[in-house]
């Protein structure tokens, strides 16, 4: 509600109206990893149901904002419909309650989250997906807005690592790569999972990896028991690196971020070359030189 009245302040100050829309949460669970779970109750996104009809009716009152939609999205990697259809059915009937109050919407944006294959999940019934929606908008004039980020890029993308070094301790083989948790911090962060390709093809592999970086962590892995034979030098590609790999890489241990690459057929093309020390730095100012430093005294009790 504070938001409201902040948007609602700052456009009559600038002497414009400000076009709206509200994330409602729907409190459905998509039955997805819990951090990315965002359409529960206790979720920090979103009005809930129970204040929706509330906060609407008071935006319509303010000046300076138009009321133009309603918003959910209740999570990502989702491969499931059951939770899509419970959502929908919850916001059709507050579209309908909105619009007996006289609140008329533009648009219905049902946010993102469809799963895409990363191992051995399912294909996402998007079809059956869109047959629903179109069952259940009925003679509604409505704008429906989707936003199936992951759905498009997740694999169109892969990250490209060279094999370092391997280790072998009492238990297990590690393959040490120049990619680490900086660069795809998917598994770290979620436990994600995400296919392990050898470039040069490999017949019958046999021996087991773990494919980690060269951060000062044990938190710093990119897939664990992998099936492949490595060697210092080899190539291997982590396939469904095209979504949340690149835009959630950091600077982590002073390492620049990779370069990018766009493959078309048999062309490719530098898109972001590799980032250098130089970079990871650039932000940083000089304080300058100190010339005298304040005197402290300690005293030991």
């Amino acid at each position: 509600e504070a938001e409201l009245h902040h948007i609602a302040e700052i456009a009559d100050r600038l002497g414009t109206t400000a076009p709206i829309s509200l994330r409602v949460n729907p409190d459905v669970d998509p039955k997805t990893h819990p951090y990315i779970s965002t359409g529960l109750k206790e979720s920090k996104f979103g009005v809930p149901m129970n204040q929706a009809l509330r906060l609407y009716a008071a935006a319509q009152s303010l000046t300076g904002i138009m009321v133009k939609g309603i918003d959910i999205h209740i999570g990502s990697q989702i491969t499931q419909l059951a939770p899509y259809l419970d959502a929908l059915d919850k916001m059709f009937t507050l579209i309908d309650q909105l619009n007996d109050q006289g609140i008329v919407l533009e648009h219905f944006d049902i946010g993102g989250g469809m799963g895409i294959r990363y191992e051995q999940e399912p294909d996402f019934p998007i079809k059956a997906l869109s047959d629903a929606l179109q069952q259940k908008m009925a003679d509604r004039k409505l704008e429906i807005i989707l936003e199936p980020g992951r759905y498009i890029v997740a694999n169109a993308g892969i990250l490209l690592t060279q094999v370092l070094y391997t280790k072998h301790n009492e238990s297990r083989a590690f393959a040490v790569v120049d990619a680490a948790m900086n660069d795809l911090i998917r598994p770290a962060l979620y436990d994600a999972v995400q296919a392990v390709l050898p470039v040069i093809a490999q017949t019958n592999p046999s021996e087991r990896f773990e494919i980690v970086g060269p951060i000062c962590e044990s938190g710093d892995f990119l897939a664990k028991d992998c099936l492949i034979d490595l060697e210092s030098g080899a190539l291997i590609a982590l396939a469904s690196s095209g979504a949340y790999g690149m835009s959630m890489s950091s600077n982590y241990n002073t390492r620049g971020r990779a370069a990018e690459v766009l493959v078309d057929g048999a062309e490719a093309q530098l898109i972001r070359r590799r980032e250098t020390i130089d970079d990871v730095l650039a932000a940083e100012t000089n304080l300058g030189t100190v010339t005298s430093a304040p005197t402290v005294n300690i005293s030991a009790r």
